[in-house]
């Protein structure tokens, strides 16, 4: 990922590109295929609405942390996808800022999060999405970035994020503006990144993370990854 956006594109963008990465042990001779993830046949981008892939979205709702949002709810929280909510945009779609709380839905937690919108012709078709859907949902730890819920409605898929709000580890490390971070610091951040790994790794269904580097290490509010 490139320097040019701002702290808050670079958090959201970052966060959607190390989501990406992560790939299920499940199919050993698709995952020595190579880095190329998005190899995949047209079969794989059309029509999302098919009752196979409905049937496999209904599946998603066992994750009980995971919140199935309605479009109007997600509409609702980033002014029906304004330009100036656009925190980011990628092959993967556009991500927008947003805010749940209980104006939303009755019950939830007040709590800034971002909203990435699935481009219907963009990299990820409806089965990488899914793999996202699926992978995170299952997968929660104090060190990794935490999925909060999707929407499946007709031809749409969106996902909702929680938000890092001190950008990447890149960005404090390696920009001229940025004020040096103390070695105490730099030691928890590592310690954090490496707890996030052994999650991945020692999961019930192990993940292969292929893309560690300190842009796809993001840190919240008070440093901590």
């Amino acid at each position: 990922m490139g320097n040019c956006g701002t702290r808050e594109e670079n958090a959201v963008v970052a966060a959607h590109a190390q989501v990406q990465q992560l790939h299920l042990l499940q199919n050993p001779a698709k995952n020595a295929i190579g880095d190329r993830k998005h190899n995949r046949t047209s079969s794989d981008i059309s029509d999302p609405s098919t009752p196979r892939k409905a049937e496999d979205a209904k599946n998603i709702s066992i994750y009980n942390d995971v919140i199935v949002f309605t479009l109007f709810e997600l509409e609702t929280i980033t002014k029906s996808f304004r330009a100036d909510y656009v925190l980011g945009e990628g092959g993967f779609g556009t991500v927008y800022k947003g805010y749940i709380d209980e104006n939303v839905r009755v019950g939830l937690k007040s709590l800034p999060v971002a909203v990435k919108v699935l481009n219907k012709d963009g990299h990820q078709g409806h089965r990488e999405w899914l793999t996202e859907v699926n992978c995170l949902g299952q997968l929660r730890h104090p060190n990794l970035v935490k999925l909060i819920g999707y929407c499946c409605e007709d031809d749409h898929r969106l996902l909702v994020y929680e938000f890092m709000f001190r950008g990447s580890l890149e960005n404090h490390l390696f920009r001229k503006t940025a004020t040096p971070l103390p070695w105490g610091t730099r030691m928890s951040i590592a310690l954090g990144a490496a707890k996030g790994l052994a999650c991945l790794h020692n999961a019930q269904r192990p993940v292969i993370y292929r893309d560690f580097k300190t842009s796809n290490i993001l840190l919240d509010s008070g440093l901590y990854c």
